[in-house]
């Protein structure tokens, strides 16, 4: 379609006429006939061959192909001042001249030339071209022609003196020679250059006026529409160009413009030139997208005129017509949608004046209008693989479709009235007449609408259409959501239509995405469609679900959910009436399962008890709500290792405090919340190179995001809803409750009958033929009934049991099944070693294991008191102790009954007073058990001497006695062996120490436990004839935990005594704070055995300074005396072996070693040796060696060991004791692992050459050492002064 535009060019011919075949304009002047004879060829040739367009502002370069529209020259072409039309603008001006005569072109072409130029420069038009064309023919025809080329080179003097090059000469165009194309490629690439530069320049011109007028748009008297009309300038010359999608981005900044102030106007900020747009609609014939451009809008819009609905009519059929030339229509639909819903909220913003329903006429008329649009330039495959682009305009359609039928009263079941028929005809006569682009098309979208508002069948027939095909594309393109909001709609439809069970498929697909999504208004808006469909189908069970739904729905008021209430008492007492079957709801819909408590907390009771369940219902129901019985169904198991369960072990595994709480059931219409997403990083990296090949995030928890449909689309209620009652025979029931709104409780009690395992599994509730039903509980709720054996448990009351000090034991008995009688008693079999200690005021406590109460016959007595406790007694009480007995079952309480212990020689019997069965009896005695006597050594050593006794343990020497008890009790005829065991509190170890020949025994008390003790009376004595002189105090002193204690005697004794002699220590400890009686306390005793502990030689050494010097320095050679002297005469202690006869004498071998162990001196020489020593008193042996002080100072003295040195048996073979001992590497045997005179034990050999001879089977001498107290050395501690040479420099002192 075409019209005139503005730009007239005079003399009575039309304007510039806006097509989609406009072209730059090229002016042509001169020789007419020679232009009309190259005309052709010139516009056919000049478009072959692309040009590379380069804008400013950075802007990528294009390649286009330029075509123009040669016009005869006139001076009315050349633009005006003002004037802002481009496709009107003349970019190029050529001037075509074929003179070839001097005197012809100084007579006419000059002077038409000039003038030419002349009007040129009079408008500012710099864009020109002089052809001169040359014919070889006319040449030859000439005598007086001038030199080739002449003409042009006048042309080029007179016109071209700085632009030659605007000067082309063309040979011969007409004929087909080289040189003719030759000339022709150049001129053509001339024009196309010339051409390019005037467009792009005078193109830039025009936008930089374009955005000093758009800056320019705050100013008061800025014009939209003014502004409109220039921009659409820019986007016709894009588009004159070729480039669609250049012209596009100008009409969509028009847009984003215009949308923006309508915005700023809905804040408050409003144009002056919007008032234009605020005109009130009168025509709604919808979008016109047939025309390319629609001229009667555009006048409107110059001539400020046009509405808002027409400005955005014809922006947008300037847009589709440039998105169909990019060829993407699918964005013509997506902009469409778009553009439909931003009118109807830009009208709402602008305040315009909307006649009802006209807005809903132009939006349908529009989506049909572009969906006929597309399938005009579009196959069939291609539509129905893009459904998913158009479905919106289709969906949009039947949505003010069907607003148009309620509108015109073409849903109701009466009809359309009066009004609706006033209505439709205006809305009619607002359409206008059609256009003539569709007046012969049968499917107009102008046609559809007036045959959809001409009847009800019509207007049936297309909403149905249109409804059916939106719901079958959404679901074909999986948007089920979407089909089911459509859906929606059609319910409502139907239900005005009265026809319920159509719409009922509808509203439960609506009813079941609304679920899923947590949509709370919507959801209880369709259920209350539902509700009302439900009814006028007759479906009475569905119905009193959606009515138990409504009437919990916190959504709906007050008065509302009472009504449903009402509905549901209503309908159940009518089915009750009819005896009609009973209809089963779910629980969950009336109420919810808050927590439960069992009582006792434990929820363990035995055979016989009773056990209460104390359920928490939060009603849901707006008013008070009655129930005629509520039961609760248990599961019964028996585990075939259930006789080995105590109440104890069921204890430990019962949830604490006895209260279950259960997980709030979500809300209908509420929605959860999905699980946090777990992302992770994932790097993929080549094998090979190891680069990075690709990166990503992966979802760790994909499980718990991705789950079925199913389990998430429908609510907790509907899933139990059609689950059936399991009945059984372990039943618990209420009758007659009335369930307050809110929280209520109720209680539930049962008499345990069998041990086993009870699992709630459903709670039913009834009333009139309803019955509700919750069909699993979770978590699991359950409590256990046991038969318990008669048992009894003795332990310590502390951690740890000392021996010799009395303790406290702590005897449980817990009765379980058996009933404790007069006479009964537990015999415990007395220990030596641990005696019991009886009391004075021996008592035991008695008082339940749980909270039930018993019933051990089958036809027990029972006792009701006021607070409804029923308490059962299997006979009637006969005398104090029965009544006694009674009273503990009815009170529950502990009581307290004194014990009877009588001991004899072998047994201590305990009289047990009566306790009925599964109760817990306990009493506390005293025992203690006594320390070890008879030679038994504390410190966990053996006797040296003598056979140990015969009552000793061996698990005194790890410092625990063990001690064991059996008790025989009246319920078994088997015994109970007990295992007590006892550690030792102390621990004593003795020590030998010397001064010479005196002797010296220290004692030291170890405390080996966490308790502290006061010890006091110690003693040490001896069978022989030893006197023993104390050295310490003897008062009473305190040892704390874990410390040591030291006492310390003077031993004196006569000649000849044994070399083994006992001892025995003793001393009297009390704990801490002391006890009020320490009768059954007894001392504690220490033996142990005196060896060797003579003094047999003594070792005296001195060192002497060199002859010349009065000191010993440091790094001289001093003389070092060890003088060994005998102090005895023989002894048990010389073994045979070691003595030999000299010169009349016994004489034994002794081995001296001088060994410095502070590095201070440096023996030159043999360090040690082997000498012959007479066993006689007063023997003495000299020994003399040369040592080096190392350092200066005093130095100790260098340490003497000395040795009995035992030389083998056989003498077959002499070895040299002094060349075997150059090794000064010694290593001798134990004196305690082999003491002399008791065991004949091997000797340890020093070093390598002991293993090597013995594998020869040469015979090795041997090293004894000496016993402890044996060797006296008094030299120990002694020091002597070294001072430092004279030339050292540095000083080395060395201080002990």
């Amino acid at each position: 379609m075409e019209g005139a535009g503005p730009g007239g060019t005079g003399n009575g011919e039309p304007g510039v006429v806006y097509t989609m075949e406009n072209k730059p304009i090229v002016t042509c002047a001169g020789d007419q006939s020679l232009f009309t004879a190259v005309y052709s060829t010139l516009t056919q040739q000049l478009p072959r061959e692309p040009m590379e367009w380069r804008r400013a502002y950075g802007r990528a370069p294009k390649m286009i192909h330029l075509e123009s529209n040669f016009v005869q020259f006139k001076e009315e072409l050349l633009p005006k001042e003002g004037n802002k039309a481009l496709l009107t603008f003349p970019f190029l001006h050529i001037y075509w001249t074929e003179c070839c005569d001097t005197e012809v072109y100084k007579a006419t072409t000059k002077d038409d030339i000039t003038k030419w130029q002349n009007a040129l420069r009079a408008h500012s038009t710099t864009d020109w071209l002089i052809v001169v064309v040359e014919s070889e023919s006319k040449k030859k025809n000439k005598t007086n022609i001038l030199p080739r080329t002449s003409i042009a080179d006048k042309i080029r003097s007179d016109f071209c003196n700085k632009q030659s090059d605007r000067c082309m000469v063309l040979v011969d165009p007409l004929k087909d020679t080289s040189r003719s194309q030759e000339s022709w490629s150049l001129f053509l690439s001339k024009l196309r250059t010339l051409l390019l530069t005037s467009f792009t320049r005078n193109l830039g011109h025009f936008e930089d006026e374009m955005r000093t007028l758009r800056e320019k748009r705050t100013e008061p008297g800025w014009s939209f529409c003014d502004y409109f009309m220039v921009q659409e300038e820019l986007a016709f010359v894009f588009e004159m160009l070729q480039q669609f999608e250049d012209a596009l981005v100008q009409y969509d900044e028009l847009d984003a413009l215009f949308s923006q102030y309508v915005l700023n106007f809905g804040a408050g900020d409003g144009a002056n030139w919007l008032s234009s747009f605020c005109q009130p609609v009168q025509s709604w014939d919808g979008l016109a997208l047939r025309k390319p451009i629609d001229m009667e809008k555009r006048d409107l819009i110059q001539r400020r005129r046009a509405n808002l609905l027409e400005l955005r009519s014809y922006l947008f059929s300037r847009q589709c017509t440039l998105l169909l030339f990019l060829q993407r229509p699918w964005e013509v639909a997506g902009r469409a949608l778009e553009l439909l819903h931003n009118c109807v909220q830009e009208l709402r913003l602008l305040e315009v004046s909307v006649p009802p329903g006209a807005l809903d006429c132009w939006v349908f008329l529009s989506c049909l209008e572009v969906l006929q649009r597309i399938e005009g330039c579009c196959e069939r495959a291609q539509l129905e693989a893009n459904i998913s682009h158009t479905v919106g305009l289709w969906s949009y359609a039947t949505e003010k479709l069907q607003a148009l039928g309620s509108l015109c009263g073409l849903v109701s079941e009466s009809g359309p009235c009066s009004e609706d028929l006033q209505r439709t005809v205006d809305l009619l006569a607002g359409l206008g007449a059609e256009r003539p682009e569709t007046a012969n098309t049968a499917q107009s979208p102008y046609k559809k609408l007036q045959e959809a508002l001409s009847s009800e069948e019509s207007f049936e027939k297309h909403y149905l259409d249109l409804a059916h095909a939106t719901i079958e594309m959404y679901n074909s393109i999986g948007r089920s959501r979407s089909a089911k909001l459509v859906g929606k709609n059609l319910a409502d439809f139907y239900m005005k239509k009265s026809l319920p069970q159509k719409a009922e498929p509808y509203l439960q697909g609506a009813l079941r995405m609304y679920q899923a999504e947590g949509w709370a208004l919507p959801l209880t808006h369709t259920r209350k469609q539902l509700a009302e469909c439900q009814k006028l189908l007759g479906q009475t069970e569905p119905y009193l679900k959606t009515c138990s739904l409504l009437a919990t729905d916190n959504n709906l008021p007050q008065e509302e959910r009472v009504g449903h209430c009402h509905e549901i008492l209503r309908l159940s007492a009518q089915d009750a009436s009819a005896g009609g079957n009973h209809i089963s709801l779910p629980f969950g819909s009336f109420a919810h399962l808050t927590s439960l408590r069992f009582d006792p907390p434990n929820a363990v009771v035995h055979v016989g008890g009773s056990l209460s369940i104390e359920l928490a219902l939060l009603c849901l129901l707006p008013e008070p709500f009655h129930l005629e019985h509520l039961s609760g169904y248990f599961h019964y198991s028996l585990d075939k290792n259930s006789y080995r369960k105590t109440a104890e072990w069921l204890t430990q595994h019962k949830p604490a405090g006895g209260t279950v709480h259960f997980q709030p059931e979500t809300p209908l219409g509420v929605r959860v919340a999905p699980p946090i997403l777990e992302l992770s990083e994932m790097h993929e990296k080549s094998p090979s190179e190891g680069g990075l090949v690709s990166t990503g995030v992966i979802c760790r928890n994909v499980h718990m995001l991705l789950r079925a449909q199913d389990t998430s689309s429908s609510s907790p209620v509907d899933r139990h809803f059609g689950l059936s009652l399991q009945d059984g025979a372990h039943n618990l029931h209420c009758s007659n409750i009335v369930l307050q709104p809110g929280l209520n409780h109720v209680t539930f009690h049962a008499q345990a009958q069998e041990p086993g395992t009870y699992t709630l599994r459903q709670l039913a509730a009834s009333f009139g033929a309803v019955e509700l039903l919750l069909p699993h509980v979770y978590p699991i709720v359950q409590y256990d009934v046991y038969s318990q054996e008669p048992q009894l448990k003795v332990e310590p009351l502390n951690d740890c049991l000392l021996a010799g000090v009395p303790q406290k034991l702590k005897f449980t008995v817990t009765t379980g099944h058996y009933q404790v009688k007069l006479g009964d008693t537990l015999q415990l079999s007395n220990a030596d070693a641990m005696p019991i200690i009886p009391g004075t005021d021996t008592t035991a406590s008695i008082y339940q294991n749980s909270h039930g109460e018993y019933n051990p016959s089958a036809v027990p007595l029972y006792l009701v008191f006021g607070d409804c406790r029923k308490i059962a007694f299997w006979s009637p009480p006969s005398d104090d102790c029965s009544w006694q007995l009674l009273s503990l079952l009815v009170t529950g309480e502990a009581s307290v009954s004194s014990l009877s212990i009588q001991r004899s020689d072998k047994i201590t019997s305990i009289s047990l007073p009566l306790a009925p069965p599964y109760h817990i009896m306990e009493f506390e005695l005293d025992v203690v058990c006594l320390l070890p006597e008879g030679g038994r050594l504390m410190n966990g050593e053996i006797p040296r001497r003598g056979k140990e006794p015969h009552n000793s343990h061996s698990s005194a020497a790890s410092g625990v006695l063990e001690q064991r008890v059996s008790v025989d009790c009246p319920w078994s005829i088997y015994s109970t062996i007990i295992s007590l065991t006892f550690h030792l509190p102390l621990k004593a170890q003795y020590t030998i120490l010397s001064s010479g020949t005196r002797k010296y025994i220290q004692v030291c008390v170890e405390n080996m436990c966490d308790f502290s003790f006061q010890l006091s009376d110690s003693c040490l004595s001896s069978t022989r004839d030893l006197q023993f002189h104390p050295l310490h105090t003897m008062e009473s002193q305190s040892l704390q935990r874990q410390q040591c204690l030291f006492y310390v005697w003077e031993v004196t004794w006569r000649q000849g005594l044994p070399s083994t002699l006992p001892c025995s220590f003793s001393v009297s400890f009390f704990p801490l704070p002391l006890p009020e009686s320490c009768a059954n306390l007894q001392p504690f005793t220490y033996y142990f055995h005196l060896e060797h502990f003579y003094t047999l030689y003594t070792v005296r050494a001195e060192i002497l300074p060199p002859a010349e010097s009065e000191f010993c320095k440091m790094g001289s050679l001093c003389s070092l005396e060890v003088c060994i002297t005998r102090l005895c005469d023989p002894v048990e202690t010389d073994k045979e072996e070691t003595l030999t006869d000299c010169e009349g004498y016994t004489s034994t071998q002794l081995f001296y070693q001088v060994v410095d162990g502070g590095s201070n001196w440096a023996v030159c020489g043999r360090s040690s040796g082997v000498v012959l020593m007479p066993v006689k008193h007063g023997a003495c042996h000299t020994v003399r060696m040369e040592v080096m002080p190392l350092f200066a100072g005093y130095l100790p003295y260098p340490d003497v060991q000395l040795f009995r040195y035992l030389p083998h048996h056989s003498h077959s073979q002499q070895v040299d004791a002094d060349s075997w001992i150059e090794n000064d590497s010694v290593s001798v045997e134990d004196p305690c692992e082999a003491p002399s005179g008791r065991s004949q034990s091997t000797s340890l050999s020093p070093g390598p050459l002991s293993s090597t001879a013995e594998q020869k089977g040469l015979p090795m001498p041997r090293l004894q050492p000496f016993h402890a107290g044996q060797i006296g050395n008094s030299s120990a501690g002694r020091q002597i002064l070294v001072i430092p040479s004279m030339d050292d420099h540095v000083l080395e002192v060395n201080v002990t």
